[in-house]
């Protein structure tokens, strides 16, 4: 269920931010904010299915997986190729991200 909320999430977000991007940087009709405001709440509810004690380590754990997630966009809809640094630093982000949500905790 957690990778489930976390990848919702993070196309919510990419989702939601580039429809902003699209309206301030490429022009587009400010109509595109609607779906990108409805995809940002998506975005902040789907976080909140997340079962953790706090939700710091909930956001820094999504990270993670927010990295991996745009450079798949990046790669998937901007048909741009991630570079080996791309891929590199998101694979390290998705360590990190796993060692803050499977750590022990007492």
């Amino acid at each position: 269920m957690t990778l489930l909320a976390y990848a919702g999430a993070a196309l919510a977000e990419i989702a939601g931010c580039f429809a902003f991007w699209a309206w301030a940087r490429l022009g587009q009709s400010p109509l595109w904010l609607i779906p990108g405001l409805v995809s940002l709440a998506l975005f902040a509810w789907l976080l909140t299915l997340v079962d953790s004690d706090a939700a710091g380590r909930t956001f820094a754990a999504y990270g993670g997986v927010y990295i991996v997630a745009s450079v798949l966009w990046l790669w998937l809809v901007e048909n741009t190729r991630p570079d080996r640094w791309d891929l590199s630093g998101a694979a390290i982000c998705l360590v990190g991200a796993g060692i803050i949500l499977m750590g022990p905790r007492p």
